[in-house]
């Protein structure tokens, strides 16, 4: 086979077998078993041919069919059960990427460590990284529904597709035929007693500037300010939150330091992904040495400022200021005026909340990363609406902002919502079972944030979709934990509707 097991470090050894003694006292076994054997494979967005290598290698051992797409999307099917031949057949569907994020004290490499978990109380986390239980835990079901040989179901198709997190590849590379069942459930949900049938599309707006060296005078002094601490978090899920972005509170601070003193900037870096709140950022940028003392004094009053507008909504908050030693160079004066006031301009946030569905964000903007390099400024942004015209007028706002501010700008990366569908027959199915089993009714909904079901629709029209998991906090962030009892009652749901399908 392609894939070969290679020795780990040992202290990710020693780390990951304690973790995984412990997890074998979880129920469902395999589940945690193949959730703790999916955490040893780097897949980072992209960059995902260990973990196709590493299913290859398990479709054979398990003697199951396997095919693979151009895209490297794959499709692991199982026949039905004895008795269960005339069901239905069920896809279910997890994608193989997860998001990549580490706090900055962590020296982590996500090409090549593996994920590193631990159990904190009800939760299992990562050691200041990201867990990749998005989608990790949905991947670990599939893999226990393959491999079990006591399960009740018909035909099952487990569609594992990649890049799901960067860039919807494989959902937008999957060729009409793939697979043939109707029904189809996304195992990439993160809230467990709540069911999913219809999500956000979104589209990326990006902007670029290209900045000239400026001298900086030799009264000036050299400082670096640095943001972190902050929650971050999911740019669908956890937009509405109030949390912190790192980008636009360091940027506030800069502007203002810009309209007050004799300010030159070297370097502004902040955030990462597209799809998830910055967290992180900092700026180097010199100062005349008469305004050092009152942007001394200023910098201690602005870090309160923020403080007590975080309180309650993002508790870690930390901002530093120290001494540094004079840039060689900062930005041109024009281009540092437009790309101050451009990124205080850009929205950021929850623009309008569904008239359709109580306590749904409708449309929403996410200011993701600002990143100097080689003379350029790259900035990147994310829309989302479950409404297409929305989308298309924020993302056309957050487009008018930074070509104000001189910079070229593109769009990439859209992709459709998932209408909801209330007479949905597998959604019938998931709510029966969901009574069956807990003695309530589950909460019926749509979501921010988006699913690759979209996608599969316009490739599959007549498709019926329903999307539920276990309880994930923190996605996209080094906070990501799973629930683990949450994980029992999300197999035995899916078990109980493979079970029921007629």
């Amino acid at each position: 086979m392609l894939y070969i097991k290679k020795p780990l470090i040992c202290a990710h050894v020693i780390k990951i077998s304690a973790i995984m003694k412990i997890s074998d006292k979880f129920e469902p076994e395999k589940v945690w078993k193949y959730f703790g054997e999916i955490c040893k494979v780097p897949r980072p967005s992209k960059k995902e041919g260990k973990i196709i290598d590493w299913l290859t290698q398990f479709a054979a051992e398990q003697g199951l069919e396997m095919k693979k797409d151009t895209a490297g999307n794959i499709l692991i099917s199982k026949p039905a059960t004895k008795g269960f031949e005339n069901r239905q057949a069920t896809v279910l569907q997890s994608h193989m990427d997860m998001v990549c994020e580490k706090n900055s004290d962590i020296d982590h490499d996500f090409e090549n460590d593996p994920i590193v978990p631990f159990v904190e109380g009800d939760w299992v986390r990562a050691k200041g990284t990201t867990l990749g239980a998005d989608d990790g835990i949905g991947m670990a079901a599939q893999l226990a529904l393959l491999a079990s040989d006591d399960i009740e179901h018909g035909k099952i198709e487990c569609l594992f597709t990649v890049d799901e997190e960067t860039g919807l590849t494989g959902a937008f590379a999957l060729e009409p035929g793939f697979f043939d069942g109707n029904i189809l459930i996304n195992l990439d949900s993160e809230d467990e007693g709540e069911l999913f049938i219809g999500c956000a599309g979104g589209v990326d707006t990006l902007a670029a500037m290209e900045y000239d060296n400026e001298e900086i005078p030799s009264s000036h002094y050299g400082f670096i300010v640095k943001i972190g601490g902050l929650a971050g978090g999911h740019s669908g899920d956890d937009i509405h939150k109030g949390r912190g972005n790192s980008v636009k509170i360091l940027n506030r601070f800069i502007w203002n330091l810009n309209n007050r003193y004799d300010m030159k900037l070297a370097s502004f870096n902040g955030g990462n992904l597209r799809n998830a709140i910055p967290r992180e950022a900092e700026a180097v940028f010199s100062i005349h040495r008469d305004d050092v003392p009152a942007m001394k004094e200023y910098f201690g009053s602005y870090r309160e400022i923020i403080l007590s507008e975080l309180t309650g909504a993002d508790n870690g908050f930390r901002m530093s200021l120290d001494e540094t030693s004079l840039p060689g160079n900062a930005v041109d004066e024009d281009t540092q005026l437009d790309l101050l006031y451009s990124l205080y301009a850009c929205p950021h946030g929850v623009i309008a909340w569904s008239p359709k569905i109580e306590g749904l964000v409708e449309t929403s903007t996410n200011l993701a990363s600002v990143k100097f390099n080689d003379n350029r400024i790259t900035i990147t942004t994310s829309q989302r609406s479950s409404s297409d015209s929305a989308k298309a007028d924020v993302a056309a706002m957050v487009e008018s902002v930074f070509r104000l501010a001189n910079a070229n700008v593109k769009k990439t990366g859209g992709y459709p919502g998932w209408s909801p569908n209330r007479d949905s027959q597998v959604l019938y199915l998931t709510e029966t079972a969901y009574k069956r089993l807990f003695g309530k009714d589950p909460i019926v909904r749509a979501i921010h944030a988006g699913l690759e079901c979209g996608l599969f629709l316009e490739k599959y029209p007549g498709l019926d979709m329903i999307s539920f998991g276990p309880t994930i906090k923190g996605a996209h962030s080094p906070d990501e934990r799973l629930h683990i009892e949450s994980v029992s009652r999300f197999w035995d749901l899916l078990l109980e509707v493979l079970r029921i399908t007629p």
